[in-house]
């Protein structure tokens, strides 16, 4: 029974662990909200002795409890050295973002007495260190949308294709926004030429057969492909081996709409035909 998959979701109040937590509910987890972490080993317990009814669990633990941290650093690592199947995704999302949706929202901030909502943010974030630093899988939600990180946490945690334990996340994003925190392997594919440029396909994206078919024309990009295909038949299998469930890949041009989309779409196709289970997101695809 220790081959039941729980996924404890945590970090930062405000940065979506409610949204996780649904979207881990609609691909068949069963969820259980603010659980203690000193019932965590019970719950496992008791799920030994089910016979194969539950198969994922997903929980959200964080800052509500007194002594977090401790006692979920202590206690987590505990079962995993018990070979419990414990995956833990942690959520952040940058300062301003999530002032900004205590705003909207008026809620209040667990930690707020005698402080002000920007104080509060700073004072979890330190406590939650020692969390963010053991988490399997950190996303940074405030570069998505309440759909797109829904579809990105299912991704992540849908089972992949072929019997494969990793999982592959493609995303293509634009220079001019910021490197995605969160990638394990970023291609910078600014040296493609520019569809920007032509004016015909300057309003188009990278989906569009018209621009894929101009950023994949030349020489170069065929060279560059051959490459990073090459690379990726040697790398992915070896993070795959070591035991890594999740390997981010960006794919950056200078404004995340054209070339970086295109090669994020044709990389995944590659890796999807390899066996593996992928999840494409484009960051910035919708920018002006």
């Amino acid at each position: 029974m220790k081959t039941v998959r729980v996924v404890v979701i945590t970090g930062l109040s405000g940065s979506g662990k409610s949204t996780a937590l649904r979207a881990l509910e609609d691909i068949g987890f069963f969820c259980v909200d603010n659980l203690p972490t000193a019932l965590l080993s019970k719950l496992l317990e008791l799920q030994m002795g089910v016979s194969g009814e539950i198969s994922k669990i997903a929980l959200v633990m964080d800052l509500r409890e007194k002594n977090f941290p401790e006692t979920f650093v202590r206690i987590v690592t505990k079962l995993k050295k018990q070979s419990y199947n414990i995956e833990v995704l942690f959520l952040d999302a940058g300062d301003e973002c999530l002032l900004n949706r205590f705003s909207e929202t008026r809620r209040s901030h667990p930690l707020s007495a005698g402080k002000t909502v920007m104080e509060s943010i700073l004072a979890e974030r330190e406590q939650l260190a020692p969390v963010r630093e053991m988490a399997d899988n950190v996303i940074d939600t405030s570069l998505y949308t309440v759909h797109e990180l829904k579809e990105l946490v299912q991704g992540y945690y849908l089972n992949p294709s072929g019997g494969r334990k990793l999982a592959v996340n493609l995303m293509s994003f634009g220079y001019r926004y910021g490197l995605p925190p969160d990638a394990d392997l970023v291609f910078d594919v600014r040296f493609l030429p520019n569809p920007f440029f032509i004016n015909s396909l300057k309003d188009l994206t990278g989906k569009d057969p018209a621009v894929e078919e101009y950023v994949m024309k030349w020489d170069e990009t065929k060279l560059f492909l051959d490459k990073i295909f090459n690379l990726l038949s040697f790398l992915v299998p070896l993070f795959e081996k070591e035991g890594k469930a999740y390997l981010n890949i960006a794919t950056g041009c200078t404004g995340g709409k054209h070339r970086s989309v295109a090669i994020a779409n044709r990389i995944a196709c590659f890796v999807k035909d390899q066996g593996y289970g992928t999840n494409v997101t484009h960051r910035d695809i919708n920018r002006t």
